[in-house]
């Protein structure tokens, strides 16, 4: 590796070696609260370096992108990770986590997702993948003295192991066909004229079965539920936003290079369609705002994959700009929720926020702001990314793929309302919970800033992923 390629993933670097530095530090310096303070600096510094250090080199040894790409979303998966360490301080403490190690996993994580949104092969993108999963697997149960936790953790552990089992197939299959790992000659090699040849589809079958269970999609979502319930808030805050995220950025680059795209797309169509229908139904009659949330992350992945799926320059500026409104309206919707919970745990059932609107009402109100995102009403960023990627599916001629997301969506209104129904159509509050932290009131703002500024004036926002994604 060359003096180019280093300074190429220099902000990688910040977070792979203050990952290290944090967790040494750590071991003689327990100062929980000030780690986890540290480890939002270094999230921060790794995104200003991304956003501002130019790299000299487009590639780095033909795995891995540094060009505006790999940057913007090394810069957005920083960010994440900043926002979750700030929602986190708080939580920490009250549950005794080792500051030291949990602020290196968060760091790590981050690392592993700018790696995968950034792979230009295929073993750049196994890299980055299982980087991120072997650090979500311990973080998921990290409050060791939570049974749901350590059942969430095995859960995932159990199931992530099997998809690594798919992944490491695919990818031979794929090598196998084409003679290559790097992405665009691989994509190209699968294909024989304008079909895919037959080991080139099975292994693309199997990268499918990974990237459904990494993001949720039906029916490989059956995780989702019991890991989002089990986690702690701030973790599975990260894990619904920047792991999921950083999949679908990086099938951006793998099906640009894909001439034969169009055999997958049956497929994707069938994916795409369960997800929305059958996560908004599942997402009805849940009692837990947390396992909701989860059902609606399988819907968000169906509209997500809906863009992809109608592909060209549409297509993929709209993945890009949904990633940024689902990151941070769910983000905040999770912070919310860990900035309410105490010591005794986290408020999760729907009877834990009757009445809080008038008790805590700066925070449910963000979190009223959030669902509405999530939503997609205006003026919100989750607006403008919803009529994004519903217009592109038309352009591409997915019209009725688009309207079922738009039913769905329609359809959606219903269980985010009902939370703020329950949070604010009546004065009785028998629960109580955590005022919240300065450094959590810190991060809603930052969330509900970006929903609303992004929602009112998506202009430069839009320009900018124009740029990434000529």
């Amino acid at each position: 590796m060359t003096r180019a390629d280093l300074s190429a993933l220099f902000p990688i670097l910040i977070l792979a070696l203050g990952s290290t530095g944090v967790l040494l530090l750590g071991a003689w310096w327990p100062r929980r609260s000030r780690l986890v303070l540290l480890g939002t600096a270094i999230a921060l510094a790794a995104a200003a370096a991304a956003a501002f250090h130019t790299p000299p080199v487009a590639e780095i040894t033909r795995m891995y992108g540094a060009g505006p790409f790999a940057r913007f979303f090394t810069a957005l998966w920083s960010l994440t990770a900043a926002i979750t360490l700030l929602l986190s301080v708080r939580y920490a403490h009250e549950r005794r986590f080792a500051g030291g190690e949990y602020t290196a996993l968060i760091l790590f994580a981050a690392a592993g997702m700018a790696l995968l949104s950034s792979a230009t092969s295929l073993v750049g993108f196994f890299l980055g993948l299982e980087a991120f999963t072997l650090v979500l697997y311990i973080l998921i149960a990290f409050h060791k003295d939570d049974p749901q936790g350590a059942e969430a953790g095995l859960k995932y552990l159990v199931l992530g192991a099997v998809a690594t089992g798919f992944l490491a197939f695919g990818i031979a299959l794929v090598y196998t066909s084409s003679g290559t790992f790097h992405l665009p000659e691989a994509m190209a090699g699968i294909a024989s004229g304008a079909q895919m040849r037959p080991i080139g589809l099975l292994g693309w079958g199997m990268l499918l079965v990974v990237i459904g269970f990494k993001v949720s999609l039906v029916p490989f979502h059956l995780w989702t539920p019991d890991v989002y319930q089990g986690s702690p808030a701030p973790v599975t805050g990260i894990l619904s936003t920047g792991s999921k995220g950083a999949v679908f950025a990086a099938l951006i680059t793998v099906l640009a290079g894909m001439p034969a795209r169009g055999d997958l797309a049956p497929l994707l169509w069938a994916l795409a369609a369960l997800s929305m229908v059958f996560g908004t139904l599942a997402a009805l009659n849940q009692e837990n705002i947390k396992r909701m949330l989860a059902y609606s992350s399988v819907v968000h992945m169906g509209y997500t994959l809906l863009a992809l799926l109608a592909g060209g320059a549409s297509g993929n500026r709209a993945v890009a700009l949904y990633l940024v409104a689902y990151s941070v309206a769910n983000l905040g919707a999770f912070g919310v929720i860990a900035s309410l919970s105490g010591p005794k745990g986290e408020p999760q059932n729907l009877d834990d926020f009757h009445g809080i609107g008038w008790r805590f009402p700066f925070r449910c109100a963000v979190l009223a702001v959030f669902l509405f995102s999530l939503a997609g009403i205006p003026p919100t960023i989750g607006f403008v990314g919803k009529f994004a990627i519903f217009r592109a599916a038309i352009e591409a001629g997915y019209g009725w793929l688009a309207v079922l997301g738009i039913l769905a969506s329609l359809v959606s209104l219903y269980y985010y309302l009902r939370v703020i129904v329950y949070m604010f159509m009546t004065y009785e509050c028998e629960v109580e919970h955590a005022r919240g932290g300065a450094s959590e009131h810190t991060a809603l703002a930052i969330c509900l800033a970006a929903t609303l500024a992004l929602g009112m004036f998506p202009g430069p926002l839009l320009d900018l992923i124009g740029l990434i994604i000529p």
